[in-house]
């Protein structure tokens, strides 16, 4: 391919696998934000729809899978928690879609069926053309045993839709399983890719600085993030809800310590749980007291089986739902509580508090709080949701003993609506060109230059100018390459070390070796200056080297550069240490296991030689070049190379860079220079950054090129070649 077209490969898209469908093929019962998002997914074959509660994912669902069934003549299963699936084929056959309950693949028949997600292994999936993951958000545990069973029996099932309300957009672990469920991105490769690990945890990833803009414009490719309808343009009319009254009752604990009122806050979960056991009477006696003094139905929410049983006996109209409870038991219990029979059913959240439409009832009450915030929220939006047209009323009951859990629940209430608002803006604007078919808008790339009688500084990407440059014009090269980073320094697809893998990289640097191999004159060099990379196992899944140094000089020697020589620069394993905190760098992997412990990784001057004379030879007399200098510059290794020698750079690094720059020692730069250039040479640095090469270069009397895609680099290097310029001039009058 040429580089317009490698450059255009290397968006990170979405390959759709669907079909097109016109507005009118799909059912009349969807409002427009859901006929238009139902649209999209079956076009994309895969996607996901993150609804916030109660803007209809269940008729969503269906219709999505409806059409796929009506186009492929295939069948459909949706998986559900517990209790979910009765309701949604109840729900489904109002708008006329047929939905089949069944516990095994004996039971399936012809169209879509529906199951619970304890029984994904009694069915065989290549029985299916499509899944639907309703409540998809149980992907989110990392290593939970129904994420790796789905993920892997889903693998070749070509139709899959994703259903959740609206992720936490910080919960990177869970965007990275629906992706990862979807087909669309590995949950590693995400992380890889988008993500930088600031610590020892999973809850260190952060977003890199220049990647954030793309992940979010990743993500609007695979999914619709909405919270209302007028997230995608739509009115709002009926889905503006009824006020939530969130009312707090705390008990006195009333405990006393030598007869004075002792009050101790928890402050562990250890102590949270404890004082929970010894406060169960109090709040016990509270929730009787509200729920029988109501003749309205109620919900009440434990976390405990001892607060479940004896709720049950204390309030006469009142049934529990408990873990250990057949899967018909359980079905039945809630069946009587929708059709208005049961006026309280108590249960946990954790088993009926995920998926299930409770509009009809306004009241809940949970009976001790925990610090379990998504249990919480999705407790209280089975009832608060659209479709509910009266005000809902939760009851919080907690002791003064407790510690202040309701604080913390609002906190991240208040934490997770902004961070949810944030998330839809991010992609609102990419979610319309996706979904509306805008056409897509590309990065603007500007090109900029500076051109002196002694220099060219050119803002370009370093291929383009190197295209532009003579034939065999160019007498020495020098420079530092970038390496496979994304979104360390830009999120430009030109820049090089933005590549979402090695081999991405290495087939975008060839188009720069070919033509470095172009313009260099016959016979004379080009350096670069670079190290090994030390892997990780976030990243490479192992810890170890990859041999990057060996993996260049192979690249150049493909295009038909001869290995020249190399010179190995001595860095300190103690400053290494510190700055990296490498495994293998560490003393007390010395105590641990020696067996991980490395030796620090020095930088390296590789030069490779263009084939051919040299017809004009670069010679030193004795004065210019001494027996004892050239000693020093023969030797293998330079020790010597005071790694602070740089220009000022500090004002080129820009918020979102992910790494400090590191400019080349000038101290390298002028030995490169000296033994490998003459004065009046047309020296050349692809990758001048803050200009280095160029300094140095023209400050012994060779004239430079050089090319930075980055502006604010750019900027600084034009200072610093306009200082070597000045004082260049300032040395010749002072001669």
């Amino acid at each position: 391919m040429n580089y317009p077209e490698f450059l255009e490969q290397k968006h990170i898209n979405h390959i759709p696998t669907g079909h097109e469908v016109t507005l009118n093929d799909l059912n009349e019962n969807l409002f427009d934000f859901q006929r238009i998002s139902v649209k999209w997914a079956l076009k994309k074959g895969r996607a996901a729809f993150f609804f916030g509660t109660g803007l209809g994912k269940t008729i969503a669902q269906c219709s999505w899978a409806d059409n796929v069934h009506k186009t492929t003549g295939k069948d459909i299963i949706i998986f559900a928690p517990l209790c979910v699936a009765k309701q949604t084929v109840s729900e489904a056959f109002k708008f006329k879609i047929p939905v089949n309950y069944c516990r095994e693949q004996s039971q399936v028949k012809p169209g879509i069926n529906i199951t619970n997600y304890e029984m994904i292994e009694r069915f065989d999936m290549n029985n299916f053309i499509g899944v639907v993951l309703d409540e998809s958000s149980i992907l989110k545990g990392l290593d939970s045993k129904t994420r790796k069973l789905l993920i892997e029996v889903c693998k070749k099932v070509p139709y899959k839709l994703s259903c959740t309300a609206t992720p936490s957009p910080n919960d990177f672990m869970e965007l990275g399983s629906q992706a990862e469920f979807l087909g669309v991105m590995s949950q590693v490769e995400m992380l890889a890719t988008f993500f930088i690990h600031d610590g020892g945890d999973t809850s260190k990833w952060r977003l890199k600085g220049h990647g954030k803009s793309k992940f979010w414009e990743w993500m609007a490719t695979w999914a619709i993030t909405i919270n209302k309808p007028s997230d995608l343009g739509f009115d709002d009319d009926g889905y503006i809800l009824p006020e939530l009254h969130i009312v707090n009752h705390v008990i006195e604990s009333e405990e006393y310590l030598d007869g004075e009122l002792f009050i101790k806050e928890a402050q562990t979960l250890m102590e949270r749980k404890q004082a929970a056991r010894r406060t169960i009477d109090k709040r016990i006696k509270k929730c009787v007291e509200l729920v029988n003094n109501s003749t309205e139905q109620w919900a009440i929410w434990c976390n405990l089986n001892d607060e479940s049983e004896q709720l049950a006996k204390l309030i006469p109209d009142a049934k529990d739902i408990k873990g250990a409870d057949s899967i018909d038991k359980k079905e039945q219990i809630i069946s009587e509580f929708i059709n208005g029979s049961l006026r309280v059913l108590i249960s946990k959240p954790s088993i009926t508090g995920f998926g299930l439409n409770f509009q009809f009832c306004r009241n809940t009450v949970f009976v001790g709080l925990n610090d379990s915030f998504e249990a919480y929220y999705q407790a209280v939006r089975r009832f608060y949701r659209f479709g509910q047209t009266r005000e809902v009323y939760a009851h919080l009951i907690s002791t003064d003993i407790e510690g202040n859990v309701k604080a913390n629940l609002e906190r991240k209430q208040k934490l997770a609506n902004d961070m949810s608002e944030s998330m839809v803006q991010h992609m609102r604007s990419v979610m319309e060109k996706e979904i509306f078919g805008s056409k897509k808008e590309t990065i603007e790339y500007k090109r900029d230059v500076v051109k002196t009688d002694k220099y060219e500084l050119h803002q370009a990407d370093c291929i383009d100018l190197a295209k532009e440059i003579k034939t065999n014009s160019i007498g020495y090269t020098v420079f530092s390459p970038p390496f496979a980073s994304l979104y360390t320094y830009s999120n430009s697809e030109r820049d090089m070390g933005n590549s979402k893998s090695h081999d991405e990289f290495y087939i975008h640097f060839k188009f720069l070796i070919k033509e470095l191999y172009r313009i260099t004159m016959h016979g004379r060099l080009l350096s670069f200056h670079c190290m090994n990379l030390p892997t990780s196992k976030q990243n490479d899944g192992f810890i170890g080297i990859r041999d990057f140094r060996g993996e260049l000089i192979r690249m150049f020697i493909d295009e038909g550069w001869i290995y020249h020589s190399e010179v190995v620069i001595w860095k300190d394993p103690v400053t290494a240490m510190q700055r990296t905190k490498a495994l293998g760098l560490l003393h007390k992997t010395i105590r641990k296991d020696s067996a991980m412990s490395r030796q620090g990784i020095p930088d390296y001057l590789v030069t490779m030689r263009k084939p051919g004379d040299n017809v004009i030879p670069i010679s030193h007399t004795h004065e210019s070049f001494p027996v004892q200098l050239w000693q020093q510059y023969a030797s293998p290794i330079w020790m010597d190379i005071n790694p602070s020698d740089t220009l000022q750079f500090r004002t080129a690094r820009e918020n979102d860079d992910e790494r400090h720059i590191c400019p080349l020692q000038l101290q390298v730069i002028e030995r490169a220079i000296n033994l490998w250039s003459k004065e009046g040479d047309l020296v050349y640095s692809p990758f001048t950054g803050i200009g280095s090469e160029g300094y140095v270069a023209l400050n012994m009397g060779r004239n430079f090129i050089g090319s930075e895609l980055k502006k604010s680099y750019f900027d600084l290097a034009k200072r610093n070649l306009s200082n070597a310029v000045n004082l260049m001039q300032f040395s010749l009058f002072d001669l």
